[in-house]
């Protein structure tokens, strides 16, 4: 009988295996592998997943000035219509639609792809763009498991390519600026943290199942995901609230402002993980808990995730965002600025554009060659915070992370949820 060791080797073994043959013509890829253009050369990416989030990046690229879009995917032939035609009106040049990821990966004299595609395409696309020579910029959470994520980090370390993940808090000025004085000893010592996303959502209903829309590639979308029929409300926009595609508010919302508190706080991973909440408010398909509170247990400090997707109403007065509670004062920050409170001297600042800036900034990394803001390594050990209370939220119980083997230790129900999907 094989040991649990044993048969996460030969899980990754056969990841990477399958990866490299999804990933077809390699070789042609890889003749794109960090070749330096001149400045006045504009680099050409490809952008997989043409959702919203895709077309948020596809316009930051085209303002850029720095890239255009040559190559787009997407699973759906209207959404892959109606991106090309807006992001021709934002560029010179017309983009080439592929219908199939494998294909763009390995476009000759690409430089680098954006995948903006559901969580549980993640792992297995961003390995592809790695092992075709390509830069890579991964929307959050960088996969749908803890072990995928650390099978991602693996690959990346071993070659020269530049990965960049969406969190675009550290391209920010103000987070920066918050996170320097929090650093600096301004606060005194923190002894609790928290972040937060309260938005009031809708329902998505109770949906029977039907055929998958002309024109959608329902099977490919699937991709790693368990077979099942189509149903309207596990699809576009709704697939974050269901276990085989998304990771619920907190693979939205918690990545983004966890990674805020780390960042600050200059934290790992937690020793002990406990969430209490579920399904308050919606009646409906959604598998995801509407309503959450997670607390991860640090040596020196105590982190608190919440979130609602029924009330608008937030902490310390804002919708969303992070709060640190320092014996010297405290420091509330959001994407529209952060304030000091309970302090003697009055601090603050007003936004600061993110979003064009974590773009810029990637292009320029794979420009120049030089590291990102947002690192991969970020984005997963942030990442491992969504999870972990996803799965401390699932099993209904405390549980016990070991950060330095990444694994849930004895518990085999919780090691379970944080294992590999089929890739």
């Amino acid at each position: 009988m094989k040991s649990k060791k044993t048969e996460l080797n030969c899980n990754r073994r056969e990841f990477l295996e399958n990866s490299a043959r999804n990933a077809a013509g390699l070789a042609a890829g890889a003749m794109s592998l960090g070749a330096a253009r001149s400045p006045n050369e504009r680099l050409q990416v490809g952008i997989i997943g043409l959702g919203s989030q895709g077309m948020d990046l596809a316009a930051a690229v085209a303002h850029s000035k720095l890239a255009e879009v040559t190559a787009i995917c997407d699973v759906d032939a209207r959404v892959l219509a109606m991106a090309q035609h807006e992001i021709e009106s934002q560029q010179t040049s017309k983009p080439v639609i592929i219908t199939q990821h494998e294909q763009l990966v390995t476009r000759e004299n690409l430089d680098a792809v954006l995948v903006a595609t559901p969580d549980h395409w993640h792992a297995r696309m961003g390995v592809d763009v790695l092992l075709a020579g390509k830069d890579l910029f991964l929307e959050t959470p960088v996969a749908h498991t803890i072990q995928q994520g650390e099978w991602i980090c693996q690959m990346a370390d071993n070659t020269e390519q530049i990965v960049q993940v969406g969190l675009p808090q550290r391209s920010g000025l103000h987070f920066q600026s918050a996170v320097k004085l929090i650093r600096s000893g301004f606060l005194g010592k923190v002894h609790l943290a928290k972040a937060w996303a309260m938005h009031r959502r809708k329902s998505i209903g109770l949906c029977a199942e039907t055929r998958p829309p002309l024109g959608v590639d329902y099977k490919r979308w699937l991709g790693p995901a368990p077979d099942m029929p189509f149903q309207p409300n596990r699809f576009h926009q709704h697939w974050p609230w269901f276990w085989d595609y998304g990771s619920g508010e907190l693979g939205l919302w918690g990545v983004q402002h966890l990674d805020v508190v780390r960042w600050a706080l200059d934290l790992d991973l937690p020793r002990k993980v406990i969430a209490t909440g579920g399904k308050r408010s919606f009646h409906d398909d959604r598998e995801t808990p509407d309503t959450l509170t997670v607390h991860y247990d640090y040596e020196d400090v105590e982190v608190i995730w919440e979130h609602r997707q029924w009330s608008n109403r937030g902490i310390e007065g804002r919708s969303s965002g992070a709060a640190f509670y320092g014996d010297l004062g405290t420091l509330v920050v959001d994407r529209s600025g952060w304030k000091v409170y309970d302090h003697h001297e009055e601090r603050h600042a007003n936004a600061s554009e993110i979003k064009q800036s974590q773009v810029t900034n990637f292009l320029e990394s794979v420009r120049t060659r030089t590291p990102p803001v947002a690192t991969l390594n970020d984005g997963q050990n942030s990442s491992i915070l969504c999870h972990l209370g996803n799965i401390a939220s699932r099993l209904d119980k405390e549980i016990t992370f070991d950060s330095i083997s990444k694994t849930l230790g004895a518990d085999t129900s919780a090691d379970e949820l944080s294992m590999a999907q089929d890739m």
